[in-house]
């Protein structure tokens, strides 16, 4: 079960280019093109499933608060590219968050929860921001709330696979393994910001 949870996410990770869009709301509506959104960008997948490695590490309030306050300041940051705030940086921050929510998984840096927060809260909003920057025709509230069950699903994937390995392997053992899948998202981030 788990290698085949461990199978699908890297082929969902690895089969995914950069180059494709996410679907044209006029053909599949608003909400379909932000549940797309997400899913068809290598480094918002990294990002949100090394977000859920981390919670996963970290535990107890976290495992729930740090997920859902990624997917809240995200949508502050959705809100700031509609309203037309500028926004400095937004696709090498991006790739950073890959790099460095990747790393925290990897040294399982043990933090406050409010700390967690705050860490991921920063990526969240420039994620947000660059959705919101390509709405297109798309519904602002419909987009808006596929983008979010779509990375909420994917924090619940890194969730339930760091949660998982850690079953399997028990203990330490478990803990290593999910820093080595955190170790690989962090090098996957590298490898998107070297332009491979």
């Amino acid at each position: 079960m788990l290698k085949r949870l461990a199978l699908a996410f890297s082929l969902m990770s690895l089969s995914v280019a950069p180059a494709f869009a996410h679907f044209n709301p006029e053909e599949h509506g608003s909400l379909l093109a932000g549940v797309s959104h997400p899913l068809f960008g290598v480094d918002h997948i990294l990002a949100m499933g090394a977000v859920g490695l981390w919670a996963a590490l970290l535990g107890g309030r976290a495992l729930w608060l740090v997920p859902s306050a990624f997917v809240a300041t995200m949508a502050i940051g959705f809100a700031a590219a509609v309203a037309g705030a500028p926004l400095p940086f937004v696709e090498p921050v991006i790739l950073a968050s890959v790099v460095v929510t990747g790393l925290l998984a990897a040294v399982a840096l043990k933090v406050p929860t409010w700390a967690g927060i705050v860490m991921v809260g920063f990526f969240a909003f420039f994620h947000g921001y660059a959705h919101g920057g390509e709405l297109g025709s798309a519904g602002a509230l419909s987009f808006g709330f596929g983008f979010a069950l779509s990375t909420a699903l994917l924090h619940a994937t890194g969730l339930g696979l760091g949660l998982g390995i850690g079953r399997v392997f028990g203990g330490e053992t478990g803990r290593l393994v999910t820093r080595i899948a955190g170790g690989a998202t962090a090098l996957g981030g590298l490898w998107l910001a070297l332009g491979a």
